[in-house]
């Protein structure tokens, strides 16, 4: 155990931030891409603007986390309603109605789990524990 406490922590948490900086970089060259995918075609469409949302939620996710050591689970949930949105947005002509309907309620639930989470948190907050809020 004392092995692990010396090395193994450290190693596991130098793996962490070299992954959250490879998140980063692939984050910012896919951005760095798609400029140049809306530079090339002359036009900004909104499936461009939802996309490069979600880069910007995926690269303030790995901030919070690089910063916190935390990873409040609304913001995978906020990255996903968008990425819904943005296949409905692209997709939505070519989609059977039973797909269009199972995606917004997919949506739905989603959206409906932010509120619940945020309302938990705010009415029931977890009590301050020194162990694990370090």
């Amino acid at each position: 155990m004392e092995i692990y406490r010396k090395y193994g922590a450290k190693s596991l948490k130098a793996v962490e931030h070299i992954v959250l900086l490879l998140i980063a970089i692939a984050t910012i060259v896919a951005i760095g891409q798609e400029g140049l995918h809306i530079w090339d075609a002359g036009e900004v469409e909104l499936a461009d603007l939802l996309l490069l949302f979600i880069y910007l939620e995926v690269l303030a996710m790995v901030a919070n986390y690089a910063e916190s050591g935390k990873l409040p689970v609304r913001m995978p949930l906020y990255i996903a309603i968008v990425a819904l949105a943005r296949y409905l947005i692209l997709d939505m002509k070519a989609m059977e109605d039973w797909r269009v309907l199972a995606i917004s309620l997919s949506t739905l639930v989603l959206a409906s789990t932010v509120i619940v989470i945020r309302w938990g948190q705010l009415k029931m907050p977890y009590p301050r524990n020194q162990e694990y809020d370090n």
